[in-house]
């Protein structure tokens, strides 16, 4: 394994540790599946690996740590022979970007003069010639939100009166590749392994995985990664690590099905998780402080014993809650919504978590 291969896996910032996005991109494989198969534009048709080459590095200062996840690629078409920038941009939130053309035009903008820079180093005036031309850059955003994209994907509709000064106004448009347009039968036609993961990154709950057993057959898994390399199993791992501990799936759980990709066993992936369903475990929690209510009051008393029943049952629900779920807000808000605890208060909920 490279270097690269390895710093794939592994990265420093854990914001982008967070990003399955960013884990996509980053790799070469998984980069040149998703220009052929979701860019629809015949020169990118035959993208291999070697044909992309990461520029990221050489422009990271345009991107603000919000934008962490962005890309730069420079990608060679054989037929062209010429040099074909890829500025991706990575939105991987639950809402969309209103300025990311804005964005995306200073991006472009950038590495056009550094183009320029760069050729006029190597033959000084070439840029002032009759023949001299800026490779294309493509805008692509990828975005991985729950809704719709709603916001401008031109550059004119984030431009006052572009409709009437029209032809003097710069204008171009995003290509968009929306995940939540992609169905499970789509993504399967594929049969590699960016659309595995396209199809985990779909996860936003425990029912889903229910769901997609129902859909994709474990030989269909099996066959997918059956030729993977070991080192793009343990991203695919990884990604499934991180969407499991976004649905707030204990970490050790996480990991043991991170293992079963490592380990070639996707096929059993969807089988064995069972999901975390919430409102059982408040049932559960309440169940627990009735009992240990029921156990102190026969010692001390029947109105000390329900007293102390009610705390100890608010704190098993407290603790089991905070196990699923992923702040205080969140377990404070499950906690009220319970008729038998409608009344604590933040303070008493505090003290539990």
């Amino acid at each position: 394994m490279t270097e690269r291969e390895k710093g794939a896996i592994s990265k420093d910032n854990t914001q982008l540790r967070d990003s399955s996005a960013k884990i996509i991109f980053d790799d070469p494989i998984l980069c040149a599946q998703f220009l052929r198969d979701y860019v629809d534009i015949p020169l990118l048709h035959n993208v291999q690996p070697e044909d992309i080459e990461d520029e990221t590095e050489r422009f990271v200062h345009m991107f603000t740590e919000e934008r962490d996840s962005d890309v730069v690629k420079k990608i060679r078409i054989k037929e062209e022979k010429t040099p074909f920038y890829i500025v991706s941009l990575i939105e991987h939130k639950s809402y969309v970007d209103y300025n990311v053309t804005m964005q995306i035009f200073r991006y472009m903008a950038f590495i056009w003069e550094d183009y320029e820079k760069e050729q006029e180093r190597m033959r000084h005036g070439i840029s002032k010639t009759k023949d001299f031309r800026y490779p294309p850059v493509l805008p692509i955003v990828y975005y991985e939100g729950i809704g719709k994209w709603t916001a401008p994907i031109s550059l004119h509709e984030r431009i006052l009166l572009s409709d009437t000064l029209g032809e003097y106004i710069p204008d171009y448009r995003c290509i968009m590749v929306q995940l939540n347009e992609y169905t499970n039968g789509r993504l399967m036609e594929k049969a590699d392994e960016l659309s595995l993961i396209m199809m985990l990154n779909k996860l936003h709950g425990s029912e889903d995985f229910a769901a997609l057993q129902s859909e994709v057959p474990s030989e269909y898994l099996e066959k997918v990664t059956a030729q993977t390399p070991e080192y793009l199993l343990g991203i695919i791992g990884q990604i499934v690590e991180i969407l499991l501990a976004k649905l707030s799936v204990p970490m050790d759980e996480a990991r043991r099905f991170a293992d079963q990709v490592k380990e070639r066993k996707v096929g059993e992936l969807f089988a064995n998780f069972k999901g975390y369903d919430v409102q059982e475990v408040r049932r559960i929690a309440r169940e627990e402080g009735e009992k240990a209510g029921k156990k102190v009051g026969e010692k001390i008393g029947e109105k000390i014993g329900e007293k102390i029943g009610e705390k100890k049952g608010l704190a098993a629900l407290v603790r089991s809650l905070k196990v699923f779920l992923p702040d205080f807000e969140n377990v404070y808000s499950a906690v009220i919504k319970n008729e038998e605890y409608a009344g604590c208060t933040r303070e008493e909920v505090m003290k539990y978590y």
